[in-house]
């Protein structure tokens, strides 16, 4: 018997989403599935938002981290399958229906994502991944699928899985504050023996940084964390250090956008170099927020 949308629960993580989580739980409603919204200590209105809408919510007290949350929420799903989507993204009616259709006909795949798609046109497609180096393609040339194909990293805008799965395989690394959790989780998946698929019948709609409101601090904060988690996952997978390389080039861009009073240029630059220092004297992305 054909699997249906009864068997799916989205996963939506947010932060300051009001602004864009109507259309995203609305499209999973039209997709037939359940959505549980993990709320990362929201002040505008997320959580009373998402619960008129039929979510159910989860509050944290304090922002989790994307990894995070997104476990908290696979751990209290009940169904055979999860959808972690972004709460900027917006499915298509049938994405559900082509995800479990997938799942059915591949059977040995792990993760499967469908084709997201930008506001301006474009077609998101990864074709390399910082820890997937053993796969062909090293130069990352960019190919476009034209249907259903194995894939080196999806992105964790709109991840599908087994709960099972997910969860056997510790779900989103949670060392991991923010970026490159998603790199992680495909490159443990394909080390399981477990394929990745991007699925072309799939659509989704996805307003690329638009998940949160903006917000002082936000661009320094963030580069701070790209550049702390890819020294971590560096480290993790046996691949060079970047740390001190990152460190050198982005003090020495953010000393540059000083004089020029660009402070969203020094924010940029500034959060790298920040990140990789913390990295290379010993800090945790947790212990900068206060999750240690």
């Amino acid at each position: 018997m054909p699997l249906d949308a009864s068997a799916v629960t989205a996963v939506v993580v947010t932060h300051d989403s009001a602004h864009c989580l109507p259309a995203c739980l609305a499209a999973v409603a039209a997709c037939g599935a359940a959505a549980i919204v993990v709320d990362n200590a929201s002040r505008d209105g997320s959580t009373a938002l998402a619960e008129h809408l039929g979510a159910r919510v989860i509050r944290s007290a304090r922002n989790e981290g994307y990894g995070r949350a997104s476990n908290i929420g696979v751990r209290a799903a009940a169904s055979e399958f999860v959808l972690i989507v972004n709460p900027d993204l917006v499915l298509d009616a049938g994405a559900v229906k082509a995800l479990l259709a997938a799942a059915e006909r591949y059977p040995d795949a792990g993760l499967l994502a469908p084709r997201i798609e930008e506001a301006d046109g474009r077609f998101f497609f990864q074709p390399r991944s910082l820890l997937s180096p053993y796969l062909h393609n090293p130069s990352g040339r960019l190919v476009l699928p034209e249907g259903d194909c194995c894939a080196p990293f999806l992105s964790g805008a709109a991840l599908f899985c087994r709960r099972d799965v997910f969860l056997a395989l510790g779900g989103f690394d949670e060392a991991i504050f923010l970026f490159y959790e998603d790199d992680d989780l495909c490159r443990r998946m394909a080390d399981s023996g477990r394929a990745l698929i991007h699925v072309d019948a799939a659509r989704a709609m996805h307003g690329r940084g638009r998940s949160s409101a903006p917000e002082p601090g936000r661009i320094f904060r963030s580069r701070w964390h790209q550049a702390w988690s890819r020294a971590y996952v560096s480290r993790k997978y046996g691949l060079p250090d970047p740390a001190f390389g990152m460190f050198a080039v982005n003090a020495l861009k953010a000393a540059g956008a000083c004089l020029t009073f660009n402070r969203r240029l020094i924010e940029r630059y500034g959060g790298s170099a920040a990140g990789a220092w913390a990295w290379l004297t010993g800090r945790g992305a947790l212990a900068r927020e206060g999750l240690d």
